[in-house]
């Protein structure tokens, strides 16, 4: 009988280790759900400041050539593709969890801002969307006089 641990494991009944990537070759080739139209999603952080909106995201091995960024009335959206430039066979890895290809995120925006002010930075990694809000005008108060 085979432990749940010796399953978990990938291990045959005899206690022998399953083929090297054997998982990974089936995943690859019994799944066309990721093909080449697919696009990562990006993961962000969305605050709040007096003045702005800020955006942030860590997109590491990208370049800003390769990033594009649009607002389109209440919607950002973050463009760009992560180019793998190893040349390493599939069944020479243990683990591949890194994303590699196009990937896409649309944020609607929860208040008004100025797109032409809109500023973005990449710094070690990191992506920061600054975004200023528009002036709303206040709400006053007035008072009718009898006349």
């Amino acid at each position: 009988m085979t432990s749940f641990l010796s399953k978990l494991a990938g291990l045959k009944e005899d206690g022998a280790a399953v083929k090297k990537n054997n998982w990974l070759k089936e995943e690859k080739e019994g799944s066309d759900w990721l093909d080449e139209n697919y696009e990562g999603q990006l993961s962000v952080d969305v605050y709040s400041t007096d003045k702005e909106i800020v955006i942030k995201s860590t997109i590491a091995g990208v370049q800003t050539e390769d990033i594009d960024i649009s607002v389109n009335n209440d919607m950002l959206t973050i463009r760009g593709e992560r180019q793998n430039e190893a040349d390493t066979k599939l069944e020479e890895y243990y683990y591949q969890e890194c994303y590699w290809g196009s990937f896409s995120r649309s944020i609607i925006l929860p208040v008004e801002v100025d797109s032409d002010k809109v500023a973005a930075s990449l710094k070690n990694g990191g992506l920061t969307i600054r975004l200023p809000k528009v002036r709303k005008a206040k709400n006053i108060s007035v008072k009718v006089k009898e006349e």
